[in-house]
């Protein structure tokens, strides 16, 4: 009776017994060894399938050993392969992005340096074309004065001549004139002295009448003297007034050509300076647009 309680148990304690050590007869030391090692790399890297391994070692140390160890090697394998095309892939990717950084930094920087240098050089344009607009002001303005002076001279030249002229006109009528009243004096006081000489041809004559009386010959001498050289002043201020006038227009139309040349030249420079301002401040805008592209790109870079 007892028998059937407790020889099942003790059967089965020694069958479980006898398959412990069997199974623990059937390993080799480098079988142990190799189920020791692979369970400890199991724990340090977490690998669920060295784990496994672990397991089928311990349980099955025969027929699917080999198996398993083919397949892991394979998995292996190709998990190495996997991680060597990622690795590979990453490094190519950091190259790439270093790479990047180091060009789109590149770019950066020249855009920075040359929107600089065109900032610079429209800033010397605005100052050369405000430069030059005074310049035509100034020279519209002093042209502007040279004609009003140059009328003015010219209606005075005028003027003068013209009384000069009248002038001379009138004092030449004078002078004939005078010489017609002083002929004509002459003749009358030769013809009284005539006619007294034959009244009193028998009386002596007074000590007044010792010379023939020649009227005012002397005088009228005197004063057409006077006139002659009065009208040759008109004449000579004429004369002058004339020839300042010219000097004045010659000297006038060359400053109005000379100023007009140089205004034209200034006006030249202002609209190829204007021209270039533009076309500068348009490369700004640009160079400002791919400076915010780049450098996002750049931002990017550097994040990644």
């Amino acid at each position: 009776g007892h028998a059937d309680t407790y020889l099942p148990a003790m059967v089965q304690r020694r069958t479980g017994h006898s398959l412990a050590q069997l199974r623990a007869v059937g390993k080799s030391p480098q079988q142990s060894q190799a189920e020791a090692y692979i369970r400890a790399q199991a724990e340090r890297i977490g690998s669920r399938v060295l784990s496994a391994l672990a397991v089928h070692l311990a349980d099955d140390p025969f027929s699917k050993v080999k198996t398993l160890i083919r397949d892991l090697i394979a998995r292996l394998m190709e998990e190495a392969t996997q991680e060597a095309e990622h690795k590979g892939w990453c490094d190519t990717e950091l190259s790439t992005n270093a790479q990047t950084r180091k060009e789109k930094t590149v770019s950066v920087e020249t855009l920075h340096a040359e929107i600089d240098e065109l900032e610079a050089s429209v800033s010397q344009l605005n100052e050369e074309i405000t430069k030059l607009s005074k310049q035509v002001a100034d020279l519209d303005r002093a042209m502007a004065e040279a004609v009003k002076i140059r009328q003015d001279e010219k209606a005075a030249s005028v003027q003068t001549v013209k009384d000069a002229q009248e002038a001379q006109a009138a004092v030449a009528q004078a002078i004939v004139v005078l010489k017609e009243f002083y002929a004509k004096s002459g003749d009358a006081t030769a013809l009284m002295q005539r006619r007294l000489g034959s009244a009193k041809a028998a009386q002596e004559p007074p000590s007044i009448f010792d010379s023939p009386y020649t009227g005012m010959k002397g005088e009228s001498g005197g004063v057409i003297g006077l006139l002659e050289v009065v009208q040759t002043d008109f004449a000579r201020l004429e004369a002058d007034t004339t020839a300042s006038e010219a000097t004045n227009q010659k000297t006038h139309d060359e400053l109005m050509t000379n100023s007009k040349v140089d205004k034209a030249q200034k006006s030249k420079d202002i609209e190829h300076k204007s021209a270039q301002r533009q076309d500068q401040s348009q490369s700004i805008t640009t160079k400002k647009s791919d400076l915010e592209g780049t450098q996002k790109e750049l931002d990017a870079a550097l994040e990644y």
